[in-house]
């Protein structure tokens, strides 16, 4: 199979990049840095382009048998008027690109990241995939986001948005802000705790993308998050537990406000999200337990 990932340089797409080279598919990838830092594959080819605009890019679209499309501003910086249209433009003028590119008929199958953050703050509410959207910021970024990629199935293209729960892996990732603060005895609940946290194993999100890229029978929005969301208070004290340091102590919200500015309300928010459609398609969730995935993913104290 010949793969197209727009944002290949990020977590997320390195890790898909590098799973569809050893079962033997072809990859390019797209990123802003002037080459990638870690792949070096025969199959692999690295394009440095601005995919929010035209340009040769496009080309690879449609010659693609599918396209994973994770392009992005990372959503967890200080959020300026000019921040926050960086994260819109960076995913919609990237999708409305690729969709663009495609042909108009015989179109790749495309699979487009997109978030639960859709749902927006929900409290207790199960939220599988036909629950309603949200109306704050990133709810908005995510209808919008869809809306561009679902625009594809007028090309025939079999079309997948992935919204994904907080993805945690080694080295990168979520795990990778939190670890510091637990292993230096800080780490604690965020605010009252109670917030639900959707989360996924990165192994797991990404052999859901590659099930979806495969699949001929999988199409629409799924939820890309392990099918046992944790509240906030049970991550840290999982966490906690598993570094063998103490999870106990709150971090404030108004210090989490501080920190981040209004980039706090996503992780403030409370996202029940379960995995309905993956799991109706049998999807073999390998990390279904936060404990299991947190011992695979964390060295110890």
């Amino acid at each position: 199979m010949k793969v197209l990932i727009t944002g290949v340089s990020g977590f997320v797409g390195t890790h898909t990049a590098q799973r569809l080279l050893e079962q033997g598919d072809h990859v390019t990838g797209t990123g802003t840095r002037a080459r990638h830092d870690t792949i070096r594959h025969e199959n692999f080819r690295y394009i440095r382009a601005d995919t929010t605009e035209e340009g040769a890019w496009q080309e690879e679209v449609r010659s693609a048998d599918g396209v994973v499309n994770l392009a992005g501003k990372n959503i967890f910086n200080r959020w300026t008027r000019r921040y926050k249209q960086d994260i819109y433009d960076s995913r919609i003028r990237t999708t409305r690109r690729v969709v663009e590119a495609m042909p108009e008929s015989g179109a790749p199958v495309l699979c487009s990241a997109s978030a639960v953050g859709y749902y927006g703050d929900r409290g207790e509410e199960i939220l599988t995939e036909e629950a309603t959207g949200g109306d704050d910021f990133l709810a908005r970024v995510g209808r919008d986001w869809e809306a561009e990629a679902f625009a594809a199935r007028a090309k025939g293209s079999r079309v997948v948005a992935a919204r994904f729960g907080i993805v945690l892996g080694r080295g990168g990732g979520a795990l990778a802000k939190m670890l510091p603060a637990f292993k230096s005895f800080v780490g604690g609940p965020l605010g009252a705790g109670s917030q639900w946290f959707p989360w996924i194993h990165v192994d797991d999100l990404v052999s859901a993308l590659l099930f979806a890229l495969r699949s001929d029978t999988v199409a629409g929005p799924l939820n890309f998050c392990a099918p046992n969301p944790v509240r906030n208070r049970e991550l840290a004290h999982t966490l906690g537990q598993v570094l063998g340091r103490p999870a106990a102590v709150p971090v404030p919200k108004l210090m989490v406000r501080m920190a981040l500015g209004e980039a706090a309300d996503p992780l403030m928010a409370s996202i029940r999200a379960v995995p309905e459609a993956l799991t109706t398609a049998e999807f073999p969730f390998r990390y279904p337990e936060l404990e299991d995935a947190l011992r695979d993913l964390v060295d110890g104290p």
